[in-house]
């Protein structure tokens, strides 16, 4: 695959497959997880296993919260359901229709847009009070741009949830890994549309996924602090069943970094 293949393109056509096949990211949440949510009993996650520390969130009641690459009928709808006044921005419009199932279902006001996550244009300055961005910048080149934009649009005050893997995750053999061994066999900088010989990218494209690039911790957590970020809370997480790697040590962060300045 040529490196000049559009990667916002290739990743919307796939996750939009990925709706079509019931991914596990792509399942609505049910009635009771709203109706609970309603009441005061929720969790959402940035990660694939530990829900978010609920501090993390403060009071949500009435707070403007974006959904930054976050669609799936999945977290916005808790949200929302929680008292949130919830925006979605997502690249996948099939995703996106997963909310809108979710709001129509449930009677709630989320406000859905479809668009790159380094672009956030459409959203004035200081529009939101807390960004909640799960473990989707691997499907964008340039991280650095999310984490600018992101701040641009947050108020001062506000934080940002995020998620996102650790690069080493992408560093090994993935035929051998299958086996049981560990064998590092890629490195760094590392991208599915560059690093993989077309044989090696079939794993993934014939079955239609979604391919991903590997984001240092310099642009990951450097990124948001040379946004204009303050890191404020961090934890790490394992991937789902069946990684090997995960049996070794956790593989995906999330980080709580806020805006400086009095909240408004």
């Amino acid at each position: 695959m040529k490196a000049d293949v559009d990667v916002r393109e290739y990743n919307r056509e796939a996750w939009d497959r990925q709706v079509a096949t019931g991914d596990r990211w792509t399942v609505p949440v049910s009635p009771e997880v709203i109706a609970a949510a309603r009441r005061g009993e929720w969790s959402v996650v940035l990660t694939p296993r530990k829900p978010v520390p609920r501090e993390w969130f403060g009071d949500l009641k009435g707070k403007e919260v974006l959904g930054l690459a976050s669609a799936g009928g999945q977290q916005g709808p808790v949200l929302a359901a929680a008292g949130a006044r919830v925006t979605i921005f997502d690249n996948s419009p099939a995703q996106l229709g997963q909310d809108r199932m979710v709001a129509e279902r449930e009677g709630l006001s989320i406000r859905l847009v479809e668009g790159d996550m380094r672009d956030l244009s459409v959203f004035p300055d200081n529009s939101f009070d807390l960004i909640f961005h799960p473990c989707s910048n691997c499907f964008v080149e340039d991280v650095r741009r999310v984490w600018r934009e992101a701040f641009r649009v947050l108020r001062p005050g506000g934080a940002m949830l995020s998620g996102f893997c650790n690069p080493i995750g992408f560093l090994f053999d993935p035929e051998e890994e299958s086996k049981g061994v560990l064998t590092l066999k890629y490195r760094m900088p590392y991208s599915d549309f560059t690093s993989l010989t077309d044989q090696e990218r079939r794993r993934y494209t014939d079955k239609g996924e979604p391919l991903c690039i590997a984001h240092s911790l310099e642009d990951q957590i450097g990124g948001q602090l040379d946004a204009g970020f303050l890191l404020a809370g961090f934890f790490e997480d394992k991937h789902v069943e069946g990684d090997r790697l995960s049996e070794h040590l956790p593989t995906i962060c999330a980080t709580r970094a806020v805006k400086p300045g009095p909240a408004k």
